[in-house]
């Protein structure tokens, strides 16, 4: 958990430092720079913004770089520096380490905010994402393959977009990099399955509390990204003519994706079904009709959208802290157990009273840490309902305070 945090010269925060709480509530008017508190945290864990990719963007004007540093509870220390050229200093228990991920590892964080209320209705990357977050804190065999996967898959592309017409050499080179490619694929499905597997009964718990009507209805499915029934390297082998026309490669694990989805059966409707039915003549109705799948995202309003969002992610953090996170210090042997830190970015709007609660309630009972931002200090009886000895902050143009 993170005990301080300082930062420097990201947007409008100049120079912060403050001590935190297991929950923080951060109030301000918007551009106040609530918002760029959480950017802050994310930076330090994940290593970019989830507002701008480029640092010139959030580095404050006329500033070489930024810095994030925090102490965690057990005096391990995070830092990094982004410069505008996206130079990246870090830097574990003043030691300098070059790996992005051992800070995601000393600091998972989980983020909610109006951004990925969307996800449903965008590409494929952001529910992806989603997935691999879990496996990635799960499965510590994962994120290598994954890092020689991406890479092998860029050498690919690269390699596709320069011609339409291979040479012998660059054939034998690609055909290479596709068997690579297809080791790489089956050992991260695996992971990905396994831990899928694992988070869906939590997903329908989830399900029920914020979305108990349509318990029944909804589901989550793992699409692979190519068919598992043969070798990755023999299915690129047979669409290479198609993947060189288009000047990428088209199927893979970098093509996979999470769907919700809808059933109902003709019987019922998609959402309106006849409450006066008789609930035996329904049920059996049910059972001889076929059942109908499509996209939740087309059945549901954008209220219920926000809260199925919700729902995926709540019911990430139980899975995680069932399965004993915890985390070797590079160089060494001892083994830290790691407190999820969550940011909430303005739920107040995003979410209704009811959901917000139930929202809240559920972190209250987890060892998480959690920030979040507010327009108002509406939610402040409820966080100190929840919580003991909870933190509230104001922020004004830049400034944070603590009151």
């Amino acid at each position: 958990m993170i005990e301080r945090l300082q930062v420097s010269y990201l947007r409008n925060l100049s120079q912060v430092d403050l001590s935190s709480a297991a929950c923080n509530v951060i109030i301000g008017v918007n551009g106040s720079g609530k918002t760029s508190l959480l950017e802050a945290i994310f930076l330090l864990s994940r290593g970019k913004s989830f507002r701008h990719h480029q640092p010139k963007r959030y580095i404050q004007h006329h500033k070489d770089s930024t810095t994030v540093h925090a102490r965690l509870t057990d005096n391990s220390t995070l830092a990094i520096q982004k410069q505008a050229d996206a130079t990246t200093l870090l830097r574990l228990n003043q030691t300098t380490v070059y790996n992005q991920s051992i800070l995601t590892e000393q600091l998972p964080t989980l983020l909610i905010d109006p951004s990925t209320m969307d996800m449903l209705e965008q590409g494929s990357a952001s529910r992806r994402q989603l997935l691999d977050w879990l496996v990635f804190h799960m499965k510590q065999g994962f994120h290598p393959q994954w890092v020689a996967y991406q890479r092998l898959l860029k050498q690919r592309n690269s390699l596709l977009k320069k011609t339409n017409h291979l040479s012998h050499v660059q054939l034998a080179e690609l055909r290479s990099w596709d068997k690579g490619l297809g080791n790489h694929a089956a050992l991260i499905h695996h992971y990905r399955e396994q831990v899928f597997t694992e988070w869906q009964p939590y997903f329908a718990k989830s399900i029920a509390q914020l979305l108990p009507a349509y318990a029944e209805q909804l589901s989550l499915s793992y699409n692979v990204g190519y068919d598992t029934s043969m070798g990755l390297d023999v299915q690129l082998n047979e669409r290479l003519e198609q993947d060189l026309q288009l000047g990428y490669t088209r199927i893979g694990n970098h093509r996979a994706d999470i769907h919700v989805h809808w059933r109902s059966s003709d019987s019922t409707g998609a959402k309106n079904s006849d409450k006066k039915v008789d609930v035996a003549l329904r049920d059996e109705l049910n059972h001889k009709l076929p059942i109908l799948k499509e996209q939740a995202a087309n059945v549901l309003s954008r209220g219920e959208k926000k809260l199925l969002i919700t729902a995926l992610r709540l019911s990430q953090l139980p899975l995680l802290l069932n399965n004993e996170m915890v985390t070797k210090l590079p160089n060494s042997d001892i083994q830290t157990r790691m407190t999820p830190v969550v940011l909430l970015d303005d739920i107040t709007a995003e979410l209704d009273s009811r959901a917000i609660k139930i929202l809240l309630t559920t972190l209250a009972r987890l060892p998480c840490q959690v920030f979040m931002t507010s327009l108002t200090d509406d939610v402040v009886p409820l966080v100190k309902e929840l919580w003991s000895n909870p933190k509230t902050f104001h922020v004004k143009h830049g400034q944070i305070y603590l009151t």
